[in-house]
Formats: structure tokens, C-alpha cells, sequence
């Protein structure tokens, strides 16, 4: 657990009882702070209760009275679509709100770092997609080449509940822009970006303050090194805005599919990686092979780990080594059985078109399970990249509506998940790969998408025993 500093004998508020605020509470308690906390849901201000926290409602202004700070958990609207009323409370009384990623970066640093004779560092990754399996594949590179390290953030443990730092120690955190958008303190000295597509836009009032939520981990956060996918024209804006000059070093570009040789660059083409530094290569991997990095837009996520591990000394072939050996995600990629020459690979983290348009450039022949809660903005940007699916089975309670939107692909209207499986397993022909990759939020039938991806492994297990 990391103690938060700053508020010893003063009352903090916390606003959502979930495993963020539950944590937070703890963390400001070790710190010296007084905590008062609540929860809409009334289960989670009982639960809280029984365990002798103090509960107050805190949407009335008159509540903050003697409140030093606000802390709330990151899926609670803070201003868009409208802010919660405990945050709009805590607005009119004056008093500064915050989030857990804030509470880590004020507290991280203590003063026994003064004793260690390598400082530890942060690695902060966000991103639309492929930043869980980026933070991740960093986070394995270090632990093989004997790096001390920890994973925390918007996967693995909450960031107050890491252990404090060790010497010379490396912590990677995943951050959504949920978390960047609000943290007060930012200050990663490694920060990367892999790339942006439109998501969650109701939450961010579109776009752009979408993109204006990661970008602060840069702006503000000002990071030692920089790590920035270009294959958009916001990353290429970021560098821009980041770089003194072509040669500026502490900016490192990478890309999936560009060849890049000015200044300090990592790009995967054609399956290959290679590093570019003051004009020439220094650095390469054949990534054809690697079964834990399937697809263009992992061999994307191999080169935003790459670079951030070079930053921290880390040479070309430890990383390979190390990268040989990554075992992939759950629900991303994950090869869950091959039978008769048939793979079947959950991705049921491609919640929105890009991240499944990605999916679908990984294999050549897919019989594709997709379908879910839509988000906005439909079906059209999945349109040109239907090319190597040869049928696509539609689950969700919008299963038809879903599949019109297809185009001219044969699409069978299954519902479910089981009905989808049973009839993409029948249907596979040696050489063929039944992908879940939905393309869609889960929540029509799933609390998350993690719970839909067990679901496609428990039915792909019935059909193939």
C-alpha cells in the first residue's frame, strides 16, 4: 500500500465505494487523513458501514464543511455528460477534487528513496487500444531481465495498492483517460501513447476532449522520454508539440506499418521491428512468430514496449528474449484452443470498431463472432477491412440491426454467444480462425467484456471436447 502524503490530520471525502475508492480510503487512512465516504448504491455504503468507514452525503454543499479534498472513483462523471452532484457540491464549497492516480503521484516519492542508489521510475501507457497488453508486455520485459517491478493502474492492482518502492524498481501503470482526464499530479518519467480512435465521446463531449484527456499526461505530466504511436494525426500533433527539433531524443515515434528514420524511432513493417537512431538501425525483431503478438496492431504494441524499455537501458536482445517468451493477454488475442487445424482466438476487449477492425487483419480466413451494445458513430469504419472474413455471426440483443449494418457480408443472427459457437465451430473449415472480436460493448448481456470473453472460452471448451 502506498500511504498518501499531504493530508495528515485533515477530512477527506470519497465519492464511489468500488475497488478505487475502497483502496483509496485505506491509503489516506495510513497517511493520517480522516475519511468520510460515500456511495449511490446503497449496498456499497452498508458494505462500508460494517466496516466502520463514516458515511456522508456528500451531494449537499454544506456537507464539505472542514473537507480538505475530494476523491472520486474514475467512472463517475465529473463533467460530462453532466458532473455528479457530489462534484458539483465540492465545486461550490471550494474544494479541490482529485482521483486515486492524483493521490499516487503526490505520494509515490518518500523520503527514503534518499538511501537507494538507482531512483525507481514510472512508466505511465495510455492510449485508445493495445495500451493493457503494451503496459503488460513492459512490465513482462522487465521481470525477464531481472528488473524489480510492479503493474498497477487501469489493469493488474489499484495504484494505492502497489507495495512501496524498491530500489531501482520500475512501476508500469495503465491509464484510461477516465484517470488522466482528472489527476491533479502527473508525473511520469516515461509516458507513452499508442494511438486514437473515437471512444467513449458522451463521457469527454466528443473527439477532442477525448484526445485533450490523454494528452495531459504529456502537457502537464512532462514526462523525461515520451513514447508516441504516429499513425494518427493526433500523435503526430503530440510530437510536435513535445519536440524542439527532428533530432530531439527525448521523443521516441513508432508505428505499425510506416518506415521511420528521423530521429529516435521504432516501426514494425511487414512483421519486422526495427530501431532507428541518428539515421541508422540499431536495433531489429522478427515478430512473424511470436504467438503472444499476433496482427499488426499488436506488432504496434511491441514497439511502443520496446521503446520504453530502451529508455530505461534495457538492450535489443533482452527484449526479444523477453517478448519470445509474453504469454498474451485474457481476452485479448488469446488463442483459447486449435483443433483440426482450426484456432479459436478471444478478443473480447475489441470494444469498439477500430480495436476489432485490428482483430480483423490479424488472420487470413475468420469466422467472426461479433455484435454487442453499439457505440457511436455505427458500423461504417469496419466496412473496408472485412476482406478475410468469410462468414460473421451475430450475437446481442440488436442482432439484426447489428448485422445490416454489415454490408454485403454473410451474417447469420445467432443472439447468443453459444448459439454463435456451436455454429462458427461447424461451419470452420481447416485453416480458419473463429475470432471474437465484437466490435461493441458488452453490457446488452454481460456486466463486461470480460465476462463475455469467458463466456466464448466455456462454449468453445463445449464444442471442441
Amino acid at each position: 500500500m502506498i500511504p498518501v502524503q499531504g493530508f495528515a490530520g485533515q477530512v477527506v471525502a470519497i465519492l464511489g465505494l468500488g475497488r478505487t475508492g475502497r483502496a483509496a480510503a485505506t491509503a489516506l487512512e495510513a497517511g493520517g487523513a480522516e475519511v468520510v465516504v460515500w456511495d449511490d448504491s446503497a449496498p456499497a455504503r452498508e458494505a462500508a458501514e460494517a466496516d466502520d468507514l463514516t458515511l456522508r452525503d456528500m451531494t449537499k454543499v454544506q456537507s464539505f464543511e472542514g473537507v480538505s479534498a475530494l476523491i472520486t472513483s474514475p467512472g463517475i462523471p465529473h463533467l460530462y455528460p453532466a458532473p455528479h452532484p457530489a462534484i458539483a457540491a465540492a465545486w461550490a464549497a471550494g474544494v479541490p477534487v482529485d482521483n486515486d492516480i492524483g493521490l499516487f503521484f503526490r505520494s509515490f516519492a518518500t523520503p527514503d528513496w534518499n538511501n537507494f542508489d538507482t531512483t525507481p521510475r514510472v512508466i505511465a501507457v495510455t492510449g485508445s487500444n493495445g495500451k493493457s497488453t503494451t503496459a503488460a508486455l513492459i512490465h513482462h520485459i522487465l521481470i525477464e531481465n531481472g528488473r524489480p517491478t510492479q503493474l498497477a493502474g487501469n489493469i493488474g492492482r489499484g495504484v494505492l495498492d502497489i507495495d512501496p518502492a524498491h530500489d531501482g524498481e520500475v512501476v508500469v501503470l495503465e491509464l484510461s483517460s477516465y484517470q488522466t482526464d482528472l489527476a491533479r499530479s502527473l508525473t511520469p518519467d516515461v509516458a507513452v501513447f499508442t494511438n486514437l480512435s473515437p471512444d467513449h465521446l458522451d463521457r469527454h463531449a466528443g473527439l477532442g476532449g477525448y484526445f485533450a484527456a490523454k494528452r495531459r499526461l504529456f502537457a502537464e505530466g512532462g514526462p523525461d522520454r515520451a513514447v508516441i504511436g504516429v499513425d494518427e494525426a493526433e500523435g503526430q500533433y503530440l510530437v510536435n508539440q513535445l519536440t524542439e527539433g527532428p533530432e530531439d531524443d527525448r521523443v521516441i515515434r513508432i508505428s505499425s506499418g510506416q518506415k521511420l528514420t528521423r530521429g529516435w524511432s521504432v516501426f514494425a513493417k511487414k512483421g519486422f521491428l526495427s530501431e532507428y537512431r541518428k539515421g541508422r538501425q540499431v536495433g531489429s525483431i522478427d515478430l512473424r512468430d511470436i504467438k503472444g503478438l499476433p496482427g499488426t496492431h499488436n506488432h504496434q504494441n511491441a514497439c511502443a514496449a520496446y521503446a520504453a524499455c530502451r529508455t530505461l537501458g534495457l538492450g535489443p536482445n533482452g527484449i526479444e528474449a523477453a517478448m519470445r517468451s509474453y504469454p498474451g493477454l485474457p481476452h485479448r488475442s488469446q488463442v483459447i484452443a486449435e483443433i483440426d487445424g482450426v484456432a479459436y482466438v478471444n478478443d473480447s476487449k475489441a470494444t469498439n470498431v477500430d480495436s476489432a477492425a485490428k482483430a480483423l487483419q490479424a488472420f487470413p480466413k475468420i469466422r467472426w463472432i461479433c455484435g454487442g451494445l453499439q457505440k457511436e458513430g455505427g458500423l461504417d469504419g469496419m466496412l473496408p477491412h472485412l476482406g478475410s472474413v468469410v462468414k460473421a455471426y451475430v450475437i446481442g440483443r440488436e442482432a439484426e440491426g447489428f448485422a445490416r449494418q454489415l454490408g454485403g457480408l454473410v451474417a447469420e443472427v445467432c443472439t447468443t454467444m453459444e448459439t454463435a459457437v456451436a455454429r462458427a465451430a461447424a461451419d470452420a473449415q481447416t485453416g480458419e480462425v473463429v475470432l471474437l472480436a465484437p466490435a461493441a460493448a458488452s453490457f446488452d448481456q454481460y456486466d463486461n467484456f470480460e465476462e463475455r470473453g469467458d463466456d466464448f472460452i466455456a462454449q468453445v471448451q463445449r464444442v471442441t471436447a
